[in-house]
């Protein structure tokens, strides 16, 4: 009897444990084709109407470090890990916190991570999230949020202002201090050369409100460590671009045809307009082979004549009395008879 009743307890408990597995598999296939803002919205529902269900959500994402790393930007060259956890562990049990170097040259990049070990700790650490390390106003956000974080709001490119003209003994602190008369400010540096660590004559300040950037601008006085230094959006001077002149557009030219209309001897005429005073491809009349008479034939040459001996030139000047062998004078150079 006792055995009877044990076995169907036993069946009981796995008839339960199926039906259970079978209402998750049902449950499951329901919740599958919803998108994540359905899901969410369910599950705040039910975990504020449910203690269990919000301690089993809050269970779940603190066991996640998405909700417990910090990305943090801004830093200066010469921060460390050490420091960089020394500055946010007043907010909470750090478990772990790096500056991010290159592996080429050994230098810090300008950011690092710092990983709380519970939620509520990176919660408060986003509370202020500007923090000045080393002369820098860094600042910092959910690294699950990327590299720019929170300050990827509408209006970053109005609260964002670019500082030119700077000394080079301005420092970060000074910037800072000096911009902070207009507004609470959300981040800013100097311009730093990586490879010197020395001030590159620029920086930037971004304001938490448009307003306090505006003031920021509109005030003509602005004479900082004895410069008078330049300030203005950084979108502004950012998209500056050099405009290049552009080439003279190319106008074509006609060229004149000569006056009876056509192009040139051996090229092909030019235009469809029939040439002035003369129809092209004119049609030439045949004529008649008798028109003509055949060329008369040339006379024969004339008889040659022959030819007429003359006394040479000596006999001659005998005749008149003259010696053929010309006389010599002085020096031996020719005599020559006067002419008569």
């Amino acid at each position: 009897m006792e055995d009877l009743k044990k076995r169907k307890m036993d069946e009981a408990i796995i008839n339960g444990s199926a039906e259970t597995l079978t209402t998750q598999d049902y449950l499951r296939s329901l919740l599958d084709p919803l998108n994540k803002p359905q899901l969410v919205d369910l599950l705040s529902r039910l975990g504020s109407q449910y203690p269990s269900i919000e301690e089993e959500i809050k269970s779940l994402a603190s066991a996640d470090p998405v909700h417990r790393k910090l990305f943090v930007r801004g830093l200066a060259w010469n921060t460390t890990s050490e420091t960089l956890c020394a500055e946010f562990r007043m907010h909470g049990e750090i478990e772990e916190g790096s500056v991010i170097y290159d592996k080429a040259t050994g230098k810090s990049r300008g950011y690092g991570f710092i990983t709380y070990k519970h939620m509520e700790s990176a919660k408060s650490a986003l509370g202020a999230p500007s923090k000045l390390i080393d002369g820098r106003m860094a600042v910092c956000n959910l690294a699950c949020e990327g590299l720019t974080g929170a300050t990827t709001t509408p209006d970053l490119t109005q609260r964002k202002l670019y500082i030119g003209g700077l000394s080079p003994e301005i420092s970060s602190e000074m910037l800072l201090h000096f911009f902070g008369r207009y507004g609470e400010i959300e981040e800013g540096s100097v311009a730093y050369n990586k490879d010197t660590n020395e001030s590159r004559g620029f920086g930037f300040v971004t304001y938490k409100t448009v307003e306090a950037a505006k003031k920021a601008i509109d005030d003509p006085h602005k004479l900082l460590g004895g410069r008078t230094i330049t300030v203005k959006l950084a979108d502004t001077h950012k998209g500056k671009t050099v405009q290049m002149q552009s080439p003279a557009p190319m106008v074509p030219v006609p060229v004149p045809m000569a006056a009876a209309g056509f192009a040139q001897p051996g090229k092909a005429p030019v235009g469809s307009g029939t040439p002035v005073g003369y129809p092209y491809h004119q049609t030439v009349a045949s004529y008649p082979a008798s028109s003509y008479p055949n060329p008369p034939v040339a006379p024969a040459p004339y008889p040659t004549q022959s030819q007429v001996s003359y006394a040479p030139v000596s006999a001659k000047k005998e005749l008149l009395g003259l010696s053929s062998t010309p006389p010599v004078g002085m020096g031996g150079y020719p005599y020559y008879y006067p002419k008569q």
